[in-house]
């Protein structure tokens, strides 16, 4: 039984460090803008569609990027 909730802990901690680390990752990317203030995709540079912006205002990346991160 012990064997049980040690596992059950370790998946918990496994899935409470993935977490933080996505967070700090989030935190520390900066978007890039072009010169007429536009936001950028971090990844391939394409704009940022504003109906992408509208739904997650803090996006780094264009939805294609960012799938493609998140599959990692």
């Amino acid at each position: 039984m012990t064997d049980l909730f040690d596992r059950a802990s370790d998946v918990e901690q496994a899935f409470r460090d993935n977490a933080l680390a996505r967070q700090l990752d989030q935190v520390t990317e900066q978007p890039l803008t072009d010169k007429q203030g536009t936001r950028c995709c971090v990844e391939c540079s394409e704009e940022i569609p504003l109906p992408r912006l509208a739904a997650v205002p803090r996006a780094v990346r264009c939805i294609s990027c960012q799938a493609i991160k998140e599959a990692r």
